[in-house]
């Protein structure tokens, strides 16, 4: 028997939806905009909580819509959970990009691969524009940009914009059988006074870059809620090319201020650390996923820190080359105070980029101490190594400087009640323990024993090691802020809990 056409329309059929134009049953509501957003208006969307089961049905239609592989997804599902037998609570979070106001990723992008559209007001990304430096994925508190590194760019959640051009639903409105994803079209000015919608267990502070997304939640929260993943904390990846990069930059830029604090040794000095400096340059293209491309990262250095270090280090190469081949002339010390000054500023610039609040171990001042303080440990000894006579103290101060940093970042974590903080602390006292040893002993021994023994060479090998340990440790201790992901990894194992 064949269903009326109300009920057929109920069900989806779009036959009885379209075949008669005049059709429009009241009891059906679209679940995208029937019009585009007006002047100070933009698409959103609208997660129902009270509805999603957790199916994830979302997850797969918008990767094989956007032709993404299993591990990479530009939507995901997180689990909050919390309360006490008998009285339990288990919820989902269906995320994908928020299409914030401030957002984030727009504004650290090096290339203006991000823009976001005047019609719409959908935050974009280009895969053509973007070269893989990932600056991104560390900026967004949500984790919503993803490096893909088959294809060597990030990408993200467009909301199906090609899609809703076209009239229809994103594809993660489409495949959701319960209908907990919608799109709305909302009034940004009142939105920014007043997002407390977009807030909820499980997800970071909407008012860090105004998340756009309004979340119905259910009536009764307890208010222990928490991400079903909160004790899974793991070592992030350590980004090899940018451990040596800067580790490098800063020596030769210590070098340099060496070379203008206390006289040169002839060319060579210059030259060696000139040399170190075009090392880490080059090393630094290997972390782009696009390293043909790495010439437009100096595009946004009016807004982006990322443009600032690409920047400062080139003029910083420039002047630190003239300066080498005019040591040839004998010149006076202080000839090398602008290659200084234009280091110093590059290690500032470095610093910066990592000083965001998506990353809460790194937003700190210890930060900018640690980068300055490794190259005013290893610039010296690279020096003293190459024979040029420098007080053996400069280096064992600095290092005790540095030694005393890194003292008092660790204690800085441990008394955090931060979630993320006291994650990475767990990560350093536990997972990381002994490579943290390992890093204090090499700076204490490298940088303070050997020096002060006049062993100049083991000094600066074993303190070079230090830093390097150091580096990787500050890349993979950083616990990310994110939204709440499932208890089991997509591998189907358990989290590793932590104590």
């Amino acid at each position: 028997m064949e269903l009326p056409l109300l009920e057929r329309a109920r069900l989806g059929d779009p036959i009885a939806r379209y075949t008669d134009p005049d059709f429009t049953p009241p009891e059906l509501t679209s679940l995208v905009p029937c019009t585009v957003p007006g002047a100070g208006e933009q698409y959103r969307f609208h997660f129902d909580m009270t509805k999603c089961i957790g199916c994830r049905c979302c997850e797969v239609a918008c990767n094989e819509q956007n032709g993404n592989p299993a591990d990479l997804r530009w939507r995901r599902v997180g689990e909050i959970e919390g309360g006490t037998y008998p009285f339990t609570q288990r919820h989902y979070l269906s995320m994908g990009c928020n299409h914030c106001v401030d957002a984030a990723c727009l504004k650290g992008c090096p290339v203006e691969a991000y823009t976001k559209d005047a019609l719409t007001g959908l935050v974009l990304h280009s895969a053509d524009a973007c070269i893989g430096c990932q600056y991104c994925t560390w900026n967004c508190p949500y984790g919503v940009p993803q490096y893909n590194p088959e294809r060597g760019v990030v990408g993200k959640c467009d909301m199906c914009h090609n899609r809703l051009a076209d009239g229809d639903e994103p594809a993660c409105v489409n495949a959701c059988p319960e209908e907990a994803i919608q799109i709305e079209i909302v009034n940004i000015a009142d939105w920014v006074l007043n997002h407390s919608a977009a807030n909820a267990p499980g997800l970071p502070p909407a008012h860090e870059t105004i998340s756009t997304t309004r979340i119905t939640l259910p009536g009764k929260l307890g208010p222990e809620l928490e991400k079903a993943d909160h004790t899974r904390v793991r070592p992030e990846h350590p980004h090899w090319p940018l451990v040596v990069m800067l580790t490098l930059t800063q020596l030769s830029v210590g070098a340099f201020f060496g070379l203008a604090a206390f006289g040169t040794n002839g060319p060579i000095a210059a030259i060696a650390a000139l040399l170190v400096a075009g090392l880490a340059l080059g090393a630094s293209t290997l972390h782009l996923g696009r390293p043909i491309y790495a010439y437009r990262a100096i595009k946004m250095w009016r807004r982006s820190w990322l443009s600032r270090e690409v920047l400062l280090f080139t003029l910083f190469a420039g002047s630190a080359s003239a300066f080498a081949a005019a040591t040839l002339f004998n010149l006076p010390r202080f000839a090398a105070v602008p290659t200084v000054l234009l280091g110093l500023a590059g290690v500032t610039a470095s610093a910066f980029i990592y000083l965001v609040p998506a990353r809460p171990a790194w937003n700190n001042w210890y930060t900018l101490a640690d980068f300055h303080l490794t190259g005013l440990v290893l610039g010296p000894a690279f020096l003293r190594a190459l024979g040029v006579n420098l007080p053996v103290w400069i280096i064992a101060a600095f290092a005790t400087l540095q030694l005393l940093n890194q003292l008092l970042k660790l204690l800085h974590l441990v008394r955090s009640e931060e979630f993320e903080l006291k994650a990475s602390a767990r990560l350093l006292s536990q997972d990381l323990k002994t490579v943290l040893m390992a890093r204090l002993a090499l700076l204490v021994v490298g940088g303070i024993v050997l020096p002060l023994a006049g062993y100049a060479i083991p000094a600066l090998l074993l303190a070079l090691a230090g830093e390097l340990t150091g580096r990787y440790l500050f890349f993979v201790s950083v616990v990310p802020r994110n939204m709440a992901l499932p208890w089991l990894t997509q591998g189907g194992t358990a989290g590793k809990a932590a104590a």
